[in-house]
């Protein structure tokens, strides 16, 4: 009964309420037939920034030094043997913020070269994009192997270009990818080869004492953490990632 009247009394409130109420902004996305150039201009733009948008994961990871990063994490990780920890999301972050701290010159010439002139209408459209994208694509070339790099030229089927400024910037991007995942795996196999000593050893010695039912990783991931620990692992690791990315 003292719901149905509370009821009653919220719905007499309602339609007491005045008809000049403050409307509320909504959001709507359609199609409009329009006979100004202009607003036809100004859709397609909006359309570009929003399929920039949700390509940004792709560029971050095809364009920037992350995939170096995150794999020589991740690699870390399985070398020290610990499943869960550190958590994937916390690799992925540091890997993140490093990302950007060595893409910050980078970005910041694409946006004082191209954004800001365009914003100011100084320049066109297309002259921007150019100029956003030049300091990417000496970046990448900066770090691609040749090899690659001649890979996919090859593969595109266009004539030899004779300077890189010629070179497409679908090709560079894939040819720099591969050239990544490349020395990441190197970085991979040298953090390896020491735990895998370790390990040998552990196994060596529990199999000589006799005690086979032992599992080695449980004495062998507490001696390579403080391994680890004791050369200062994170700090030799960002570090020698850092002088392999930034010039010096």
């Amino acid at each position: 009964m003292l719901a149905a009247m509370l009821i009653a009394s919220s719905t007499d409130a309602v339609a007491q309420q005045p008809s000049n109420v403050l409307p509320l902004p909504t959001v709507t996305i359609g199609v409009q037939q329009t006979q100004n150039p202009r607003e036809f201009t100004t859709a397609l733009q909006i359309l570009l920034v929003m399929t920039v948008l949700a390509l940004a994961p792709s560029i971050l990871v095809m364009m920037t030094c992350f995939t170096r990063i995150v794999v020589v994490f991740y690699f870390l990780k399985q070398a020290l043997g610990t499943q869960a920890q550190p958590p994937a999301q916390l690799l992925v972050g540091l890997a993140l913020f490093l990302t950007f701290f060595v893409m910050q010159p980078v970005l910041d010439r694409a946006n004082r070269e191209g954004l800001q002139p365009y914003l100011r209408q100084e320049i066109s459209q297309d002259s921007a994009v150019a100029r956003m994208v030049q300091p990417f694509r000496e970046f990448m070339l900066r770090h691609t192997r040749e090899d690659d790099l001649r890979l996919f030229v090859k593969l595109s089927g266009k004539d030899k270009p004779k300077t890189l400024d010629e070179v497409s910037t679908w090709a560079i991007i894939p040819a720099y990818t591969i050239s990544e995942l490349r020395i990441a795996f190197q970085i991979g196999f040298i953090l390896f080869v020491p735990f895998l000593v370790v390990d040998m050893i552990v196994s060596s010695t529990l199999m000589s004492l006799g005690m086979l039912m032992l599992p080695p990783q449980v004495i062998s991931l507490p001696i390579k953490v403080l391994l680890f620990l004791l050369v200062d692992g994170w700090h030799l690791l960002v570090e020698s990632l850092m002088k392999s990315l930034v010039p010096l």
